[in-house]
């Protein structure tokens, strides 16, 4: 297990961000938000403070799944001659929220991170469909990659899986029932902040259950939401549950995202122990001062760009035949010593910039659906006026980020990554 759990406050950024999240809260609590709602909120969420990466292109497609058409977005880093490995990503959303967009910037930080096709797909959701519907869908689109990826360029022989959330819970079982079927293999399983028991409720939940994006309440309407959708089923079956599965031996090595301020953190962590318990190599990311879903934030939250790049570091390895690392990472927001005036203008300005980011990402979220054109005129019009502040927000951002980063697991005091 991690040394520190969680830390005595949130990282700074983290505190600005759900500062202004809570707030929006309180003026409409998510209990008044309807199913639709919810899933657009969501969208334009992740929109406007998730980073847009270029890369070389993507494209969207189509192929069949066990319950009609599955939508793939394909990101591909850079043109080459040669084959790319590929990565499935699995979007989270408590099953029931979450679509293509909400999985665009994630997506595109790892396809330039690990130099990788990295492809989104898009599953059914509850309550229209049962929970078993989302990991056919993943399934199916894993196995079409694998017996059709050269069409893309991939190269077939060099795949990986992962997703957050819901999507963490889909990728372990996934990445089960592939080692079952013996076909395809995996080169690493990502799973950042994953559910994997849906029965089960840990310490994490009690301490974590209020003013960190997932609230206690609205893991109760996810359960309401589901709970039709899991009639005819068995929640503890390891396809549903995968921490459940009593043999994890021979499951490809897993990167673990964990954060200090998440109500399934301990989930996680115990799939994490798990797993190294039965030889899996298991290499645990933990934020001890980040909350549940920050990876979708990186515009704001430096520790997500972090996360990001980690990630795409261990696909790079694992796509090169490097063995899987076992090993414990502690990253945390190190505030340097000061007196309480210094302490105070650095969350004064970690404020005011994190909410300087965020209003110009939802102006240029909120343009491009209005109109993608008008939004590309717009900001070609502006970039000179805007060169110069957007410059001085990026350099005031830097100033603000202090992350380190200490193995913790095996114990070495002296390593740093």
């Amino acid at each position: 297990m991690p040394q520190t759990l969680r830390a005595s406050t949130l990282d700074r950024e983290a505190r600005a961000f759900l500062r202004m999240f809570n707030l929006a809260a309180r003026l409409r609590p998510l209990e008044n938000y309807s199913l639709r709602e919810m899933r657009q909120s969501w969208r334009l969420t992740a929109l406007a403070l998730g980073r847009r990466l270029p890369v070389a292109t993507v494209t969207e497609l189509q192929i069949e799944g066990p319950g009609g058409l599955i939508a793939l977005r394909v990101f591909t880093p850079h043109k080459t001659a040669h084959s790319l490995p590929a990565f499935l990503w699995c979007y989270g959303g408590g099953f029931i929220v979450g679509d293509l967009d909400t999985a665009d910037s994630i997506c595109r930080n790892i396809a330039v991170a690990a130099g990788c096709i990295t492809i989104a797909v898009r599953y059914r959701l509850a309550p229209e469909h049962d929970l078993a519907a989302g990991r056919e869908d993943f399934l199916r689109a894993l196995e079409w990659v694998a017996q059709n990826g050269s069409t893309l360029g991939i190269d077939t022989s060099r795949l990986a899986i992962g997703g957050d959330s819901a999507g963490g819970n889909i990728s372990a079982a996934v990445a089960q029932e592939t080692l079952r079927r013996g076909a395809p293999k995996l080169r690493l399983q990502v799973l950042a902040y994953p559910a994997t028991d849906l029965l089960q409720e840990f310490p994490s939940m009690a301490e974590n259950a209020e003013g960190f994006l997932i609230t206690d309440q609205l893991l109760s309407q996810i359960k309401q939401s589901v709970a039709g959708s899991m009639a005819t089923l068995d929640p503890a079956a390891p396809w549903f549950s995968p921490r459940r599965k009593t043999d994890l031996g021979g499951l490809p090595p897993a990167l673990i995202v964990s954060t200090g301020y998440d109500p399934i953190r301990d989930d996680g962590l115990d799939y994490a122990c798990k797993l190294r318990a039965a030889k899996v190599p298991v290499e645990l990311l933990h934020y001890a001062g980040q909350f549940h879903g920050f990876l979708n934030f990186d515009t704001l939250i430096c520790a997500s760009r972090d996360a990001l790049q980690r990630i795409g570091t261990a696909l790079n390895q694992a796509f090169a035949d490097e063995p899987g690392h076992d090993r414990t990472i502690e990253i945390a927001d190190e505030i340097p010593r000061a007196n309480l005036a210094a302490a105070a203008v650095g969350e004064l300005a970690t404020a005011s910039v994190t909410a300087w980011t965020a209003t110009a990402g939802w102006r240029d979220a909120l343009l491009r659906q209005l109109s993608p054109t008008l939004a590309s005129a717009s900001l070609w019009l502006l970039r000179y006026c805007l060169a110069p502040t957007n410059l001085i927000r990026r350099r005031l951002a830097h100033r603000l980020e202090h992350l380190t980063a200490h193995q913790t697991y095996p114990e070495n005091p002296s390593a740093r990554s």
